[in-house]
């Protein structure tokens, strides 16, 4: 027979990077959010976790664990036989809701098929909580910049083949941040997956060197920047790549050309009431008549360049770096960029929490 152990969050993440993650909480739940990586493996369908709760308020507690018992009984060969399929070796790690009976239970079934079972103590919630404060332990974070259509994505992706540390922002919410931004993406992750991967993602980093992020609106599309993460990329150093407008243009118009006018429109309409209703008919007008780069240079100019000098003012003006380009190829932008932070690294320890 295994054993059963309780562990906190630190053993359990530690744990995970060698042995699977069981999520016995409902389906529901665990599309909400739940631990990169993990397999969900319901106790409950969410239905039955609804008819235990009634029963819980409306006769008690005792009454809860026997309707559950009925529900769970007829299943239990079937959750030993899936974690079979999904184990390699005896060692699993399992967690619910609040660190309770749920896990407790499957860790018992477990065990008596000779499993070392992890229960993580506080369960998703204990995960949850680890998570926010993550994001407040201080970084070295520099922010590359640039008005939209610079290629910034491409060259950060060129920075991480060069060995700098990158987190794509864009990539874990699945949205490229404009009005456009959720064409050829798929839908985003719920608020709470975005901030667990870009959790997992941020720990699984040098703390000692510094992680390239790309600037970004604290909102992209519908998922939220955390806070306290949030807080520090307004407050450190900013590499502003200055693209001319022609090449932002011409990259916009190979990034989004080939999607169907239709979606194009939609999403100019979107930004109308800031566009003004001439420069939104001219914009559809351009892409029904195919002129895209046009399209493009005029949603530069009269929309985006704004907005982005907008943004840019509110920024401490000693931490902005610009740094001219006359090229869009990304590996010679992320060339100068990578210069550029080389000569500011050693600011680091003292701009890095500018007030």
């Amino acid at each position: 027979m295994g054993m059963v152990n309780a562990v906190d969050i630190h053993q359990f993440l530690e744990l995970a990077r060698e042995h699977p993650v069981f999520d016995v909480r409902t389906p529901e739940e665990f599309e909400k959010g739940h631990i990169p990586g993990a397999y969900n493996l319901p106790l409950f369908s969410n239905e039955e976790r609804a008819i235990v709760g009634t029963t819980y308020h409306r006769k008690g507690r005792q009454e809860a664990i026997l309707a559950g018992l009925d529900l769970v009984g007829p299943k239990m060969p079937e959750l030993v036989k899936r974690v079979k399929r999904l184990t390699k070796d005896n060692v699993v790690l399992l967690h619910c809701w609040r660190g309770g009976m749920r896990s407790n239970s499957v860790g018992w079934l477990l065990s008596l098929f000779d499993y070392e079972v992890y229960v993580l103590q506080g369960g998703y919630k204990a995960f949850r909580n680890f998570v926010l404060q993550t994001f407040e332990q201080p970084r070295k974070i520099v922010i590359l910049s640039g008005q939209t259509g610079s290629g910034k994505t491409e060259v950060l992706q060129e920075l991480r083949k060069m060995g700098e540390q990158v987190i794509d922002l864009e990539a874990l919410a699945r949205h490229k941040g404009s009005s456009f931004g959720s064409l050829g993406e798929t839908s985003q992750p719920t608020q709470q997956q975005f901030e667990n991967t870009l959790a997992m993602e941020w720990l699984a980093l040098d703390s000692n060197r510094p992680v390239w992020l790309e600037d970004e609106s604290q909102k992209i599309g519908s998922r939220m920047i955390p806070q306290s993460l949030w807080l520090q990329m307004r407050n450190t150093h900013v590499l502003v790549l200055e693209v001319p407008l022609e090449l932002r243009a011409e990259h916009l118009m190979k990034e989004y050309g080939a999607f169907p006018k239709s979606l194009l429109i939609d999403s100019i309409s979107r930004i109308q009431e800031r566009l003004g209703g001439l420069h939104t008919r001219k914009a559809i007008e351009l892409v029904e008549t195919d002129q895209l780069r046009a399209c493009c240079e005029l949603l530069l100019s009269h929309y985006y360049d704004k907005a982005y000098r907008h943004g840019l003012s509110k920024r401490h003006p000693e931490l902005i770096h610009r740094i001219p380009t006359d090229t869009i190829n990304p590996t010679e932008n992320a060339k100068k960029v990578l210069e550029a932070a080389r000569r500011l690294e050693r600011e680091w320890e003292t701009s890095t929490m500018h007030s």
